[in-house]
C-alpha cells in the first residue's frame, strides 16, 4: 500500500538513531523530515504540514520534546504524537502522556514495534476522519463538545479547549456505549489497536485527561 503524501516529523538528536529511523520509515513509504533541536522542530511545524510527529524528549538547546508536544497541542491538537525517549520511568511516561502525547515508546526500542505503532496511529487517524463527517455537538453537563472539530466550551462560551484526535475517539466510544461497562481490553484495542494483554498506563492517563476537561475537581 502506498503511503504517498504521509509526512512524518522526526525530532531526534542522536544521529545513529535518526539515520536508522529515517531509512526504515522511508522504506515503508513515508516522507520524513528530520529536526535535531526543538527550535528547528518548531520552525518546521510553523512552515509545513505533517501527518505524525515522533519526538525525542531530551534535546540540545532550550526546547525539549515536552515543550514541542505542548506547542503541537496548542496549535494542532489532532496531530498524532509518538514520544520516543530514553526517559522511560513510569513518572516520565505519565508526564509525556499528560502533556498530550498519544503514545510513548522507551529506548532501547524494537524497530518492528515502532513501525507497527506508527502504522497503527496513521491508520486510526485515516479511519477516524471520515467518521467525523456526521459529527454533531454533544452536551455533557455544562460543557458542549463539537465531535467534528474537538472544540470544547463551557456554558459561558469563554473557556475553550481542543481535544486531541484520540481523546475524541475515546469520548465517542463512551458516548456510543452509554450505561455500559467498557473493559480496559476493549478500550485498548478500539482506540490504540493494542492487544488485550498489553501492559500500559496510556489508557489511565487518557482517562485522567478526559476527567480534567469535564470535572470540576
Amino acid at each position: 500500500m502506498s503511503e504517498e503524501g504521509i509526512r512524518i516529523l522526526l525530532v531526534e538528536d542522536e544521529q545513529h538513531i535518526a539515520q536508522g529511523l529515517i531509512f526504515n520509515l522511508r522504506q515503508e513509504g513515508y516522507e520524513v523530515v528530520h529536526a535535531v533541536t526543538g527550535e528547528e522542530a518548531l520552525h518546521l511545524l510553523s512552515q509545513d504540514t505533517f501527518s505524525l510527529a515522533i519526538l525525542d524528549r531530551m534535546l540540545p538547546g532550550k526546547i525539549d520534546g515536552l515543550e514541542i508536544c505542548r506547542h503541537i497541542r496548542r496549535t494542532n491538537p489532532q496531530l498524532p504524537v509518538l514520544m520516543l525517549t530514553a526517559m522511560n520511568r513510569e513518572r516520565d511516561r505519565v508526564d509525556g502522556l499528560g502533556e498530550g502525547a498519544d503514545d510513548y515508546l522507551g529506548k532501547p526500542f524494537s524497530l518492528d514495534e515502532l513501525l507497527l505503532r506508527v502504522a497503527g496511529m496513521l491508520r486510526r487517524q485515516a479511519w477516524y476522519r471520515p467518521a467525523l463527517q456526521q459529527a454533531t455537538n454533544y452536551h455533557l453537563g455544562r460543557y458542549t463538545i463539537n465531535l467534528d472539530s474537538g472544540q470544547l466550551t463551557d456554558d459561558t462560551g469563554r473557556n475553550e479547549q481542543t481535544l486531541t484526535e484520540l481523546e475524541l475517539k475515546m469520548l465517542r466510544l463512551f458516548i456510543d456505549h452509554q450505561d455500559e461497562i467498557l473493559s480496559r481490553a476493549f478500550l485498548l484495542e478500539s482506540v490504540w489497536g493494542m492487544t488485550p494483554d498489553t501492559e500500559t498506563r496510556t489508557l489511565d492517563n487518557f482517562i485522567v485527561r478526559l476527567r480534567k476537561y469535564f470535572e470540576e475537581h
